[in-house]
């Protein structure tokens, strides 16, 4: 009998240009020292956000996450012809029902002036997109006991929405949150655990910080020609390097998540090695664009435990000789694999694969692929092979 696949690791070497993927609360670009030298990082929640933003178009499905699930209800009631107060007033007994503790937006104009109805759960819901319509529809079922309800004033006020039914809603999960997992310790049995693991990106060298100096002109001035100077000045922070990414699958909680549909399972994974492979966080994308690809990707069913390749660049990448660092990365990732499956063994390891712009062979990388996809799909018919006999 095969060993039953538990794990799908996943490695990636991406060059990106000129960039900030990821910035602090200082617009400075995320780094972190590691070996001694500074290096560009992008963080596990960045890169997460882009990944779930190409899965949910892959997929057909989306999930929302935000304190404002009141206010989404009452848009989604005036659409639907509802009067703006009284859509309102639902919205805010439907946030009010979550058994959430809530407090009310505040006036812009007047700050110390709260808005009635304007409900912001202290924590945020994570749903599928479909809950919209079902606490719309709720709504509608209590239409005419919302005409005669009073308005969500404090957050003393109670909901005449059935708070049992609008848990129910809040507790619902799609392939999205199957696979991402939910944080909701407010509601009972709403937590679920994520079936994927995302690292912090980091560079496999070291890298410096770029202060980019700018101005702006002014296109009145510049036609008029009455005045020297621009009509703006500026700076931002950018950096460059070949970054290492790194995620894994437990395709053991995914199925927990799911349900024994093993279709089901095998479409989320594949959807998402897909999505973390052509996935780039969206910050400062028009002022530099830097939509490459990866240089490198490497997949390894495991049914051990996971195994990041990351401690490979502990030590820093030195550029080639010609320049560069994405070749001498490649063979520096291809090096540790090899020399961590010799250490661990390589029975916990049930496929591996690669695809490269690389055009020398990478030992310890396992089989070469012509795309992205063919390896995917080598990887996951491999995993079904050994679940199917171990089943």
């Amino acid at each position: 009998m095969l060993a039953a696949a538990r794990f799908i690791d996943i490695h990636v070497l991406q060059s990106v240009p000129f960039a900030n993927l990821n910035r602090d609360d200082t617009n400075s670009v995320k780094t972190v020292q590691y070996g001694n030298t500074m290096r560009t990082r992008v963080s596990s929640q960045s890169w997460k956000r882009a990944v779930r933003t190409v899965f949910e178009q892959r997929i057909g499905q989306a999930a929302l996450r935000t304190r404002r699930i009141g206010e989404r209800v009452a848009h989604e009631l005036e659409q639907r012809g509802w009067p703006q107060d009284l859509a309102q007033r639902a919205g805010g007994h439907a946030a009010a029902a979550s058994g959430i503790k809530f407090e009310l937006a505040k006036n812009p104009a007047e700050p110390k002036q709260s808005l009635p109805n304007k409900v912001l759960t202290n924590a945020m819901v994570y749903v599928p997109q479909t809950a919209v319509t079902e606490l719309a529809d709720l709504a509608t079922q209590h239409r005419d006991a919302l005409e005669q309800a009073k308005d969500i004033k404090k957050p003393a006020d109670k909901s005449i929405l059935p708070t049992d039914q609008v848990e129910a809603v809040l507790r619902s999960r799609n392939g999205v949150i199957n696979l991402f997992g939910r944080m909701l310790a407010e509601i009972d049995d709403a937590g679920v655990d994520g079936a994927v693991q995302v690292a912090h990106a980091l560079t496999t060298h070291e890298t410096d910080i770029e202060l980019d100096y700018f101005s702006a002109v002014d296109d009145i001035t510049a036609e008029w020609n009455d005045a020297t100077g621009s009509g703006h000045m500026g700076h931002a922070e950018f950096s460059a390097g070949t970054f290492y990414r790194y995620a894994t699958i437990d395709l053991r909680d995914l199925i927990t998540n799911i349900g024994d549909e093993p279709q089901a399972a095998r479409e989320l994974t594949s959807a998402f090695l897909a999505s973390f492979i052509t996935s780039l966080p969206q910050a400062k994308k028009n002022s530099t664009a830097p939509h490459t690809i990866p240089d490198l990707v490497h997949l390894s069913v495991r049914d051990d435990r996971p195994l990041s390749y990351a401690a490979a660049f502990e030590k820093p990448v030195r550029a080639h000789a010609q320049g560069g660092f994405a070749e001498t990365s490649r063979a520096q990732l291809a090096d540790y694999a090899q020399a961590a499956n010799t250490l661990l063994g390589t029975t916990g390891i049930l496929t591996a694969g690669w695809a490269s712009l690389e055009t020398k062979d990478l030992t310890g990388l396992g089989e070469r692929h012509d795309s992205f996809d063919d390896m995917i799909t080598t990887a996951l018919n491999a995993a079904a092979l050994h679940n199917e006999a171990h089943a």
